[in-house]
């Protein structure tokens, strides 16, 4: 699974969120995703409210991975986004956050969820890829630093 597989195009990526705080982040990464996702907005953010109540998808160095899963979807689709100002997130190093990676998964997809997961996570340990991100201002620059990796390595 590759980042190019979960991000549908430069649509499915923000350049410069402004929010309060992480409660209202959900709901505009859910509001964003179940547009191109064609799902339902409510029920997607319930979903990730659900899964932060088990413990911080903020997974240090500035960076979160809220995820969920969802019925009426039928493979793994991501959602990235920068935010103009980190927020607080209850990260596990209590950073706040600027760096989020949205996933959404199938309800049966146990392995595939897991992958992505993991997929998503190596990619964002990359710190000189995290600083390229942090200071690219375009959506459609982000995107495509998002998958440069998976077609530098497919081209060699």
């Amino acid at each position: 699974m590759e980042i190019a597989d979960l991000l549908t195009g430069p649509e499915a990526v923000l350049a410069s969120v402004k929010t309060s705080g992480k409660k209202a982040l959900l709901a505009e990464l859910a509001s964003r995703a179940a547009g191109f996702l064609a799902l339902d907005e409510r029920r997607l953010f319930d979903r990730l409210i659900e899964r932060e109540a088990l413990g911080s998808t903020g997974i240090g160095g500035g960076i979160a991975i809220p995820h969920g899963r969802m019925a009426a979807i039928a493979t793994p689709r991501g959602l990235f986004a920068r935010l103009a100002q980190p927020i607080a997130f209850d990260a596990i190093d209590d950073r706040p956050v600027d760096i989020v990676f949205l996933l959404v998964a199938p309800e049966g997809a146990g392995a595939d969820h897991l992958k992505a997961l993991a997929r998503v996570s190596r990619l964002l340990r990359d710190r000189s890829l995290v600083d390229k991100l942090r200071a690219t201002e375009s959506a459609e620059a982000l995107y495509a630093l998002l998958v440069e990796p998976i077609q530098a390595q497919s081209a060699a």
